[in-house]
């Protein structure tokens, strides 16, 4: 490939969260060029091949090193199902192929091994998108505690809230075993993990964590929110049903999910009181850093706004930040998905506010707050993953800071199953950074 040439892209895992990659390749033609689609479906491969001026050839996600080599593909985007993630990254790059991962970089400490051990013989690339670190308030949030807007950090309290449209949808689909997913804490929460790391250039140490499944499962029944019904479509009970998702009416989901039913019986729209899940709605960690700082984190996917809250102690005052995606889940939405590019339909906001010791506290002045794209995230992480774009806050991840993120959760479960303190260095020992 001459420098003048765009890279050529493949993407594996043709489901709802690829759509986002492939709009932003378009966007990007200088630079990139999709030329191949891999999935274990070909109804969702034919999805998006519907939707693209021009259709790229398709290939069976087992046969990815051939569609690697055929299609002289110079960079892989994975999208698929978290539990693949390390098959098809390691693939990538023995084939001499850059790889760009969606979070989570994979589900267990074995697999994050594979793929370091990968970088380090192949020399290739690993990029995470950890799109919340491009958040403009994140942003502004790393620059004012590099520069020691509150002295040394001593501890971090974290509260991350899904509402309980955006928490219920985790429950209806694959992400609900945690074989599959590795389970919020993993999924969900390595976003989060992802910051804090970022924010403190720290990484882990040990963690302890509690959690359980409260609301949601068949015992979630005992909240008397319940139908009778194993998934929504074509069930009548399912019809005014808040906890439901009608994929007929929701045109590019019919096309993904519910016309490709046949090939592979994958259902979307599950009861999230039906029996099969095997993850936690609420969970509290607590996590000791090899800086010394300490943080509380609590994710809740059952409640009636979302948003989150962090405040930063140090020694020389505190941060506190404030985002409320949604004020409320309005009764008209309540089926809805969350979409990543569309701002929800309910009010929000953020404030941030500098706490300095002996001083009124300080309004930290932010630019509008952009409430789709994860907060205007989305764009500006693909401009700088796929467009080129320079990055002078280092917020492209590698695969050394998903490995981190993974291990945070990855601690948290095996707290969660030992009721014990996790070393995280029991799972995997990384070098110091």
């Amino acid at each position: 490939m001459s420098a003048d040439e765009p890279r050529r892209l493949a993407v594996v895992g043709a489901g709802a969260r690829a759509e986002m990659w492939v709009r932003a390749i378009g966007d990007h033609p200088d630079r990139v060029q999709l030329v191949a689609l891999a999935d274990t479906n070909q109804a969702r491969m034919d999805a998006h091949n519907r939707w693209l001026a021009s259709p790229v050839p398709t290939y069976a996600a087992a046969d990815l090193a051939t569609m690697l080599s055929a299609e002289h593909v110079d960079q892989l985007l994975v999208t698929s199902v978290d539990r693949t993630h390390a098959g098809h990254i390691v693939t990538a790059l023995e084939a001499g192929v850059d790889v760009i991962t969606e979070k989570p970089m994979t589900v267990d400490a074995e697999s994050a091994r594979r793929i370091l051990d990968a970088v380090e013989r192949t020399g290739r690339d690993v990029r995470v998108a950890f799109n919340y670190r491009f958040n403009p308030v994140h942003e502004v949030v790393r620059t004012l505690l590099a520069g020691g807007a509150v002295g040394e950090i001593g501890s971090v309290h974290f509260e991350w809230l899904l509402d309980i449209r955006h928490g219920a949808d985790y429950f209806r689909r694959w992400h609900r075993d945690k074989a599959n997913s590795g389970g919020l804490l993993v999924h969900k929460s390595g976003h989060h993990f992802d910051l804090v790391n970022w924010w403190l250039g720290a990484a882990p140490a040990e963690v302890y964590a509690q959690g359980r499944l409260f609301m949601y499962g068949p015992d979630g029944k005992r909240h008397g929110y319940a139908r009778d019904y194993e998934r929504a479509h074509g069930s009548p009970s399912a019809a005014d049903d808040p906890f439901a998702i009608d994929l007929a009416a929701k045109p590019r989901l019919k096309e993904l999910y519910l016309d490709a039913e046949g090939e592979d019986g994958y259902f979307r729209d599950q009861n999230v009181f039906a029996p099969g899940v095997t993850i936690e709605d609420d969970m509290a960690v607590l996590v000791r850093y090899d800086t010394g700082a300490t943080m509380t984190y609590h994710l809740t996917a059952y409640a009636p706004w979302e948003g989150y809250r962090l405040m930063v102690n140090g020694s020389q005052g505190r941060l506190e930040l404030e985002v409320v995606e949604s004020d409320h889940v309005s009764p008209e939405a309540t089926g809805d998905i969350k979409h990543g590019d569309e701002a929800p339909p309910e009010r929000g906001g953020v404030t941030l506010t500098l706490r300095p010791y002996w001083k009124p506290p300080q309004a930290i002045e932010l630019q509008p707050h952009d409430r789709g794209g994860h907060g205007g995230a989305d764009s500006r992480m693909t401009a700088v993953l796929l467009g080129g774009k320079t990055d002078p806050l280092a917020r492209s991840a590698t695969a050394r800071d998903g490995a981190f993120a993974l291990l945070t959760g990855l601690a948290a479960n095996r707290s969660l199953e030992t009721h014990e303190p996790v070393r995280v260095a029991d799972l995997l020992d990384l070098p110091e950074r």
